[in-house]
């Protein structure tokens, strides 16, 4: 062995070991969260007080286990929905789990066979894969996009080319969006259309399940230690928060990489504070490239988010900022979608930091990057 043997070995040894390890997590995952879909399920057709919750029931349970990250009403109900899509995993977890007794918590009058095969019969399908390839090859959020399919031949049609793609949780969003179950039942050369595709395909990589937001809610990580940023990126947000601490004007510090859930999506907030002078929320969203129509767009969604969910008695409608570090051209953009009192607008102006500023700092930070 020579040392560029040694290093290649240490190399593969490491990708290997550590896609085992993303393997093994992810499916730990995706199985509790097959077991807890199947709790609530068998709650609802047979447990002693069932009544007493009725329709409140995920909400009650969310409520009820509020220590655990992850565990909420959106969640309940796509664990719940995941039991009732794919009933066939019972196969799998009887002989993984064999030795936890604890985990098949199923009423004494119910025969894990039976309830299988009243299972199979309700949703009236052919399983696409085998059981042990949708725990062992895909992730979780594989699992929630193909949930979204609204019939099991479609839902099967890209199980199939999901796994024979390795497509990436974006990829196969991509490829649903744009309809390419319905595209290969219109093509007349189905094979062409489908080594297309797979070729042009985004592959799924360790880092792609290590960056999900279930799989770090499972592990009880939290948002800042498992989120991708570059290095400048970082850099500008953990200064830029300083920054505009420390220019005063009643910011208040509230969350970097704060995250919302808007229809089922994940988004993220690069910086929130609350002005107690203005007594608003201030969202700050930078961006490394050049400012385009869909900054404004995204930060759009942020205030309408913010004006309807999060606005108490006394508030003022939230405001945006959005910062552009593109090397040639520092942009600062304010968003005041909304506000149609200009005075009101004017008095915002004042109390938040000058674009000037603003621009300045970015610059000065790139610059220091750059020498």
């Amino acid at each position: 062995m020579d040392f560029e043997e040694l290093i290649n070995a240490i190399n593969e040894t490491n990708d290997t070991l550590q896609k085992r390890a993303v393997s093994s997590i992810n499916k730990y995952l995706t199985i509790r969260n097959w077991l807890i879909g199947f709790y609530i399920v068998e709650f609802e057709q047979n447990g002693k007080d069932r009544a007493k919750y009725g329709d409140k029931l995920l909400e009650v349970i969310a409520n009820k286990l509020n220590a655990i990250k992850g565990l909420s009403i959106r969640s309940l109900y796509i664990f719940k929905k995941f039991y009732l899509t794919y009933p066939q995993i019972l196969q799998t977890l009887s002989a993984e789990l064999k030795t936890d007794k604890n985990l098949f918590l199923i009423s004494d009058n119910i025969q894990k066979e039976q309830l299988l095969t009243d299972l199979n019969k309700k949703n009236n399908k052919k399983f696409g894969i085998k059981p042990d390839s949708l725990l062992n090859e895909l992730s979780f959020s594989h699992i929630v996009e193909l949930l979204k399919a609204d019939d099991s031949l479609k839902r099967s049609f890209y199980e199939i080319e999901c796994l024979k793609g390795r497509w990436s949780v974006r990829e196969l969003k991509r490829q649903m969006g744009s309809l390419y179950f319905e595209r290969m039942g219109l093509s007349k050369d189905k094979e062409k259309l489908s080594e297309y595709t797979q070729n042009q395909s985004v592959k799924l990589i360790p880092d792609d399940i290590i960056q999900d937001p279930f799989f770090f809610e499972f592990l009880n990580l939290n948002d800042r230690d498992t989120l991708k940023e570059s290095d400048l990126e970082s850099s500008l947000i953990d200064k830029l928060s300083d920054f505009i601490l420390e220019l005063g004007h009643g910011f208040c510090f509230e969350a970097r990489q704060k995250r919302l859930t808007i229809g089922g999506e994940y988004y993220y907030i690069d910086l929130l504070f609350y002005h107690r002078i203005l007594k608003c929320h201030v969202i700050i969203d930078l961006k490394l490239g050049k400012f385009s129509h869909a900054d404004a767009g995204q930060m759009n969604v942020y205030l309408n988010y913010y004006k309807k969910n999060e606005m108490t008695e006394g508030d003022n409608p939230p405001v945006g900022l959005i910062l552009c570090a593109d090397k040639s051209n520092s942009l600062v953009e304010y968003a005041t979608s909304g506000m149609d009192n200009q005075l009101f607008v004017s008095k915002y102006m004042l109390a938040l930091p000058s674009k000037e500023e603003l621009q300045k700092f970015i610059d000065n930070e790139i610059s220091k990057r750059e020498n």
